[in-house]
């Protein structure tokens, strides 16, 4: 069992490394440009890829590997009270537009993280960048949904498994923070 798991990561990043690095290095010169221009990443995902927001946030306000400056990098998906609130008033299908609406300026990038690309928080949160300017960059898998016609960038893993999807998010979210980290 053990190695039938390690051969089918292994085989997942094999075909990441074939299809996407184009995409994955255009991602990295648009969070770099966000980064460079002054402006924040808004992150947001449900579930596991909620702590895939979180965890890219922290490697950007806290430090990936190089001292450095924190930089503002918010996962839309850590405020209780807004998070509630939005979802009683609203619906959940809005908890992250919302937050967009309130947080996001033209140029800021917005990551929204969805492995079948058609979670609809995640929908609406990108349709509410997009209103306010803000670049967008979806992490998706299996055929990339809905979000291959909503976002700038929809890098669709070559996975239908969501853990092998969620794997390489992680890992394209550390390719990410490493291009932020190769500005300092």
């Amino acid at each position: 069992m053990v190695i039938e798991e390690l051969y089918e990561h292994q085989q997942t990043l094999q075909k990441v490394i074939e299809t996407l690095t184009g995409d994955i290095e255009f991602a990295c010169k648009m969070i770099a440009d966000c980064i460079k221009a002054g402006n924040k990443v808004l992150i947001a995902g449900n579930g596991g890829s909620a702590a895939d927001a979180q965890h890219i946030a922290a490697e950007l306000s806290g430090r990936f590997v190089k001292e450095r400056r924190a930089l503002p990098g918010i996962a839309l998906t850590v405020d209780t009270s807004a998070l509630t609130a939005i979802a009683n008033d609203y619906g959940y299908d809005h908890v992250f537009s919302r937050q967009v609406e309130a947080l996001a300026r033209p140029d800021d990038l917005f990551i929204g993280i969805s492995t079948s690309g058609n979670s609809q928080g995640i929908l609406n949160a990108f349709s509410a960048a997009t209103n306010a300017g803000c670049k967008t960059l979806g992490l998706s898998g299996r055929d990339g949904g809905k979000m291959n016609s909503i976002c700038d960038l929809n890098i669709v893993v070559p996975a239908n498994v969501t853990a092998r999807i969620q794997e390489m998010h992680i890992l394209i979210g550390h390719i990410l923070c490493k291009a932020v980290d190769d500005l300092f």
